[in-house]
């Protein structure tokens, strides 16, 4: 399987590339787009701040590319946030591949901390990349801004309130949670994206 990690300043890349070692698969960091587009699978990381990695992605013409992927994709943690509609992390517009927007937590509607900072439990699960996952199973997260939800939510998480902790709209995967830091689950669902 020719898989592609998408490479841009936002990227956890090598936590992505060493939980698909753990798992016997390997891939190819790139910014090249002839080779993202001949890819038969991506995955599109991200950590960092939504603005500054879309600007990152609009220099190489990468919103571009990614926009037009055929292929399954999986977008992690502000990858995920990216595919979406815009994120109120520095009123940014993101690429608009899932008509969802991206909040940020408040930390006055709980006596939670913002950001979320460790594991919690994914429910409602409703897809093939959840095959052989278990309802309530634990996810590593570290995030400050959540994506609502609506149709194309396809796993839940809670935080104070109830948000997309997966989104699926066409060939376009995302997860909120770090499948990297989150273990066997984890693993499987990557198991599970590059068997679709």
């Amino acid at each position: 399987m020719n898989l592609a990690i998408i490479k841009y300043n936002a990227g956890n890349i090598m936590s992505v590339v060493n939980a698909l070692e753990r798992i016997g698969v390997a891939a190819q960091i790139t910014d090249d787009p002839a080779t993202i587009i001949s890819a038969d699978k991506v995955i599109f990381p991200g950590v960092g701040e939504a603005g500054s990695a879309m600007k990152s992605l609009e220099k190489n013409n990468l919103h571009q590319v990614i926009r037009a992927l055929k292929q399954p994709v999986l977008g992690i943690c502000v990858g995920m946030q990216l595919l979406c509609r815009h994120s109120e992390e520095n009123n940014t517009a993101c690429l608009g591949i899932i008509p969802v927007n991206v909040r940020k937590f408040k930390p006055d509607f709980s006596l939670l901390k913002v950001p979320q900072v460790g594991w919690n439990r994914i429910h409602d699960l409703q897809s093939g990349l959840f095959s052989n996952i278990e309802e309530g199973s634990f996810i590593y997260n570290v995030h400050s801004y959540y994506a609502e939800k609506d149709e194309h939510t396809i796993a839940s998480c809670t935080y104070g309130l109830s948000y997309a902790a997966a989104l699926k709209k066409d060939n376009f995967y995302g997860v909120q949670f770090h499948t990297e830091k989150s273990a066997e689950t984890g693993d499987r669902i990557l198991k599970n994206f590059l068997n679709i």
